[in-house]
């Protein structure tokens, strides 16, 4: 199965999930403007099938925070790659309602047809960077199923993976995907 993603952590975890191999395809499909991921996913899916002729998955997400409309959402990677946690942080400075979810959507497209499935996780975004694991936004989102309150980034990585958005779109692709 070939997921396009340049991520091997991500190609790690789908292998774990769907207990089968996956090859790590690193195409830098058409990412187009949207405010929905399913419509990102979708699109990039296409774009890569057409690329690689074969059956493929990829995965888009993003991080919505409630009290500023959602946002970053879908421009989350590059709201973090220009504004940084900092930059969010300052952004949402003054905002009292900082409850977030993380969402993911993976995309599939085996030539005939695009399926998409989703996960979520819910939690809020911190007013201070808080641990040393992770990636991206993990130092400042707390997850919300947590007893103990901590951000993805002060998880270990095995605790993390097990709730995460991403693992919860993969485990209803691997759903569907085992059915067929």
């Amino acid at each position: 199965m070939l997921f396009v993603t340049s991520n091997p952590g991500k190609a790690r975890e789908a292998e774990e999930i769907l207990g089968e191999d996956v090859e790590r395809v690193d195409y830098d499909y058409a990412e187009i403007q949207s405010d929905s991921l399913a419509e990102i996913a979708t699109e990039g899916v296409r774009d890569a099938y057409e690329e690689l002729g074969e059956a493929c998955f990829v995965d888009d997400s993003g991080m919505f925070v409630e009290g500023v409309g959602g946002f970053p959402g879908p421009y989350s990677s590059y709201v973090y790659s220009t504004l940084g946690i900092d930059g969010v942080l300052n952004a949402l400075d003054g905002i009292d309602d900082r409850s977030a979810r993380f969402d993911c959507v993976v995309a599939y497209h085996d030539g005939d047809e695009v399926r998409t499935f989703e996960g979520t996780v819910a939690g809020r975004v911190t007013r201070e960077q808080r641990g040393d694991g992770g990636f991206g936004y993990d130092p400042i989102f707390e997850v919300a199923e947590d007893e103990e309150a901590r951000t993805f980034a002060e998880m270990p990585p095995d605790e993390k993976n097990e709730v995460s958005h991403r693992r919860r779109a993969f485990e209803a692709f691997a759903d569907w995907y085992q059915q067929g």
